[in-house]
């Protein structure tokens, strides 16, 4: 058995400090970087590229809806006209800079809203979709696992990476719980590094409502920007590689 482990990089944007990015990149195998329309600026962006390709990390573009005020955790109806353009245009910025760093993007994330609203919308989803497509039709969706978006991404002809969260709590429907609610958020390292091995194994987690919920995961999120995320990310590959289940990116 074998995982790839991502995580969220490249959020910072001028003094404003996000994350933890050199920490994280030697335990990840797979970075989601920013492209400046939720976070980043572009020399941290190019920073972060170029470390990741030091380290030999997959190089993602993690893409969102324009809002830097709200760092992209907040719904945005957009015509499918606009985001194709959007998620074009941040794609092109990051594969550019990737180009300069030595490397080039190999797959999409979607960041906040947008990587919620088109777990169920299909109409945004086909937007997105239909961005990568006329991008590079090679590139890798990265999406929540057990999503519809999913097996509509699919249909279309991509390849999609079914993606799981370490330390988010999940409702029975395989929905994330959102961060507004009190229990979103896990903080326990020794709970939160158990649990991603139980999720492996056993193809699920205990939901929110204390159900089991089913889930088949190709990758782990481990949050950069979370209290003691250095110390939870670092306890999840001991976990991992102490069960006997490889660490390495899907996209090799």
């Amino acid at each position: 058995m074998f995982v790839d482990l991502n995580s969220d990089l490249g959020e910072s944007f001028g003094s404003w400090k996000m994350g933890n990015d050199e920490q994280i990149l030697p335990v990840v195998t797979s970075a989601n970087i920013a492209c400046g329309f939720h976070a980043g600026d572009p020399l941290g962006i190019l920073k972060t590229l170029k470390q990741a390709v030091k380290l030999g990390v997959t190089i993602g573009a993690h893409v969102a809806y324009p809002d830097l005020v709200g760092f992209g955790r907040r719904n945005m109806d957009l015509s499918r006209d606009e985001l194709i353009a959007d998620v074009l245009y941040q794609i092109s910025a990051l594969d550019g800079l990737a180009k300069v760093a030595g490397s080039k993007v190999k797959y999409v994330k979607p960041h906040g809203a947008l990587y919620n609203t088109i777990a169920k919308d299909s109409v945004q989803a086909e937007a997105v979709i239909e961005a990568i497509k006329m991008y590079n039709p090679e590139l890798v969706l990265v999406a929540l696992a057990g999503s519809n978006v999913v097996t509509q991404a699919r249909d279309a002809g991509l390849k999609v990476v079914s993606e799981a969260f370490a330390d988010r709590a999940y409702h029975s429907d395989g929905s994330l719980v959102s961060r507004r609610l009190e229990g979103a958020v896990l903080h326990d390292t020794d709970y939160v590094a158990k649990r991603v091995v139980s999720m492996l194994q056993k193809g699920g987690v205990e939901s929110i409502d204390g159900i089991f919920t089913p889930i088949q995961a190709d990758t782990i999120c481990l949050h950069g920007d979370t209290d003691g995320a250095l110390e939870m990310s670092a306890a999840i590959k001991a976990e991992l590689l102490k069960n006997n289940i490889q660490v390495r990116p899907f996209c090799e």
